[in-house]
């Protein structure tokens, strides 16, 4: 029986980055084996094993042939006679086909580390082709990578382009599809992600909603990137340097879908873009089974990241509207999530990159001095009955506010002279 670390340790190793797990397999090993050394069997389709101390996992060496669709279709085979070789040669990219014996050697069979060097996302084999999974995998790959430099090899993308024209992708189950998603949203570059899945002509299948978007002009003088897909692209870049939050992405991701549906002659402007585009968010998020943390920060992004900009030129009392509406004073965490959200739309924008986003720090300062009136402090004046402490609290909320506004105001004005 033989060890090996195995996978995505020695890449990560490899490359400088942080190990966040590690895994094992064994070669020349049954169940039985593992079992009287007290490893405890985790694994439903094939035999994998948790270490009884570290927890690690440990997997039997495999072989994987298709029998059906999808990537539920395949029959294992993890006789001990299964080589090193043959279970490293079922993996996805030759980076991630690497092992590493006790001694320390490494034993790279598919040319990863050559690849590793060249900075390339290449498939192991033409087998790659048998679980779609593996699309969205290289996809979420390429947005972990992309920083390092990783490109898709040629042949690659060529054999995932066949995959879908195939309709392998079909196959793919809604929670697997937002599992990869929400792990790429994670990840350092969620940009490539798209790119990879729109290059391959894979986006078309698994975001219909998001491959709409390329080719949909918008108003140069607001947009001068002109492309929804491309400001959409821009758009995610913006969240992921502004906010390592998924779901903060995510809302970035999907909040100008409704553009899609503008009638031509309405173009390059989207009168109602918020509106129409929450039946399609909605439909994408109950289609891949979003959490509802995602989706309501989504929603709550496409409806109303208009107003936000527009947010300098409100009264106090349309302000305070508005934090209501957004619920501000119930969930301030995911209000203050909205407003960095608004602000990588802005900024998503050609020419728009490094401009200060002036909304965002009214709306945060507006909501701090409004959320510091409560109905406990409207009691402290005895003259105020119960029922009209909501009215009292509305108008001091409102009166804080207006000293904010005026403020900014005067400090704008004063940096425009300057």
């Amino acid at each position: 029986m033989e060890v090996f670390l195995v996978g995505g340790a020695i890449r990560d190793e490899l490359l400088g980055l942080q190990i966040k797990e590690r895994d094992w397999v064994v070669v020349g090993a049954t169940v039985k084996d593992m079992q009287k050394m007290n490893f405890r069997q985790v694994g439903k389709s094939f035999p994998v094993f948790l270490h009884p101390d570290t927890k690690e996992e440990f997997a039997l060496a495999r072989t994987e042939a298709k029998v059906g669709p999808g990537y539920h279709g395949f029959k294992f085979n993890f006789a001990p006679t299964v080589s090193l070789e043959e279970d490293l040669g079922r993996r996805d990219l030759t980076i991630n086909a690497i092992a590493k014996n006790e001694a320390g050697d490494l034993i790279d069979p598919y040319g990863g580390l050559q690849d590793i060097g060249d900075r390339i996302l290449r498939h192991v084999s033409p087998a790659f082709k048998e679980d779609p999974v593996r699309v969205l995998r290289v996809a979420r790959f390429a947005a972990k990578l992309e920083h390092l430099g990783f490109q898709l090899a040629p042949e690659t993308e060529a054999l995932i382009k066949e995959m879908v024209q195939a309709g392998e992708l079909e196959h793919l189950v809604p929670e697997r599809v937002w599992k990869e998603t929400e792990r790429a949203l994670q990840e350092k570059g969620p940009v490539a992600f798209i790119k990879v899945l729109r290059k391959t002509h894979a986006l078309r299948v698994i975001y219909p909603e998001l491959d709409k978007l390329y080719g949909v002009p918008q108003s140069a003088d607001v947009h001068p990137e002109i492309d929804t897909g491309l400001h959409n692209e821009m758009v995610l870049w913006q969240a992921a340097r502004l906010s390592g939050v998924a779901e903060v992405r995510f809302a970035a991701l999907m909040h100008d879908l409704g553009k899609a549906l503008t009638p031509e002659d309405k173009l390059p402007k989207h009168p109602g873009h918020e509106e129409t585009g929450q039946k399609v968010l909605e439909g994408l998020c109950d289609r891949l089974k979003v959490p509802s943390k995602f989706k309501e920060l989504a929603v709550l992004m496409m409806r109303y990241h208009g107003d936000c900009h527009d947010a300098l030129s409100m009264s106090a009392q349309e302000i305070l509207i508005f934090l209501e509406r957004a619920d501000a004073f119930r969930r301030p965490e995911r209000f203050r999530q909205f407003l960095i959200a608004c602000e990588a739309d802005s900024r998503g924008r050609l020419g728009f990159e490094h401009v200060k986003y002036e909304p965002r720090a009214l709306l945060e300062e507006a909501f701090y001095a409004a959320d510091f009136i409560n109905a406990r402090e409207i009691l402290k004046d005895k003259e105020i009955k119960a029922e009209q402490i909501k009215e009292a609290l509305f108008n001091a909320r409102v009166n804080v506010i207006e000293t904010v506004r005026q403020r900014r105001l005067k400090d704008r004005k004063t940096t425009e002279k300057e």
